[in-house]
């Protein structure tokens, strides 16, 4: 009996076995991990988009599995760690939430520093790049923007400066917690998750956020009224990265990285920074057909407000050029940059 038909096809069987396993060997999971719930504007309509693009530009193989709400465990101020450490290949969190480790990117959560929030988000990223590339040398950086003009959400409203005496206001990071104490509140640094139950439980009577996230949370439920501020500069924002392990990326094919890196950047700050903004409004009218009391300060009160927060601004240049950071010329940077984005 002739075999050599038999052992052809068995060799042609273990090369296209050896071909499929090269193949597969060269698709990419990445576990992307984050705090906030599903439904939230970030995961729902900025990561999972992101993720489905990814998978549609690579021809399916790369995929993201998404971890909503802290589902892979530890807290939200250890996510940075954890995309540092390869607990999870990628994660999305606000800098802040690690404070002191990341003091050059402090100066986008200066009151009044962020004017348009694309604007202010192609700046950070392209510093993040640049200025800010040593601060986050541990992980790669695929995304870096700002949410919305922050808003105070209150138990009793606060219709001028001195009304924020005796609030117990919940802050997200250091520089923002500063700001609330020079303007009279007793701040409370916390991440957003822990809100609803905060304000139940009565350790703040308020807390500053954005419009986007208050569904999320059913803030509109849980406080009645809200302060906004007239004028281009806003009272405040906050820093928010994805990152994702360093090993990761690097052993990633050369064809797929390149993909990756297609569709993260300016390109997804840019769509994270739009479709946060663009939420605001929504939102916003959640509280309003709730009856909520919608508190808008004019010009001049605003004004006074400026003058209140520049303390904080004075002391965080002091704390920058003790660390041999020249606080008040990356300030200058840093305004003048995000002038340039919004005139692009």
């Amino acid at each position: 009996m002739d075999r050599r038909p038999f052992m052809t096809l068995a060799a042609g069987a273990l090369a296209l076995a050896a071909t499929t396993g090269s193949a597969l060997a060269q698709d990419v999971t990445l576990r992307l991990h984050q705090f906030l719930p599903p439904v939230a504007t970030i995961p729902s309509k900025i990561l999972k988009p992101w993720g489905e693009n990814l998978s549609a530009a690579s021809g399916g193989r790369i995929e993201i599995q998404h971890f909503d709400a802290m589902a892979l465990g530890g807290r939200p101020p250890e996510l940075m760690d954890q995309a540092r450490d390869g607990v999870a290949d990628l994660t999305m969190t606000v800098v802040g939430y690690t404070p002191g480790r990341f003091p050059r990117t402090e100066v986008f959560e200066l009151p009044f520093m962020m004017t348009d929030p694309v604007a202010t988000s192609l700046a950070f990223m392209e510093m993040v790049e640049t200025d800010f590339a040593e601060e986050y040398s541990d992980v790669k950086v695929l995304g870096a923007w700002v949410h919305g003009p922050g808003v105070i959400h209150t138990a009793d409203p606060v219709t001028k400066l001195e009304d924020m005496a005796g609030k117990t206001m919940r802050g997200p990071t250091r520089v923002i917690n500063d700001m609330l104490s020079e303007l009279g509140a007793t701040p409370v640094g916390m991440p957003l998750p822990a809100i609803p139950e905060a304000l139940s439980k009565g350790v703040v009577t308020g807390t500053v956020i954005p419009w986007e996230v208050t569904p999320a949370i059913r803030l509109s439920e849980l406080v009645t009224n809200h302060t906004e501020f007239t004028g281009d500069e806003a009272l405040y924002t906050a820093t928010i990265v994805l990152v994702m392990n360093k090993a990761k990326y690097e052993a990633m094919p050369e064809d797929l990285r390149a993909i990756l890196d297609a569709e993260s950047g300016a390109k997804l700050t840019e769509m994270a920074a739009e479709i946060m903004h663009a939420a605001d409004t929504p939102t916003r009218e959640i509280a309003v057909t709730a009856g909520n009391n919608i508190i808008q300060l004019d010009e001049a009160e605003v004004a006074r407000w400026k003058d209140a927060a520049q303390p904080v601004i004075s002391r965080w240049v002091a704390e920058m050029d003790g660390k041999g950071i020249d606080g008040q010329a990356l300030i200058d940077q840093t305004r003048a940059l995000i002038a340039k984005k919004a005139a692009q």
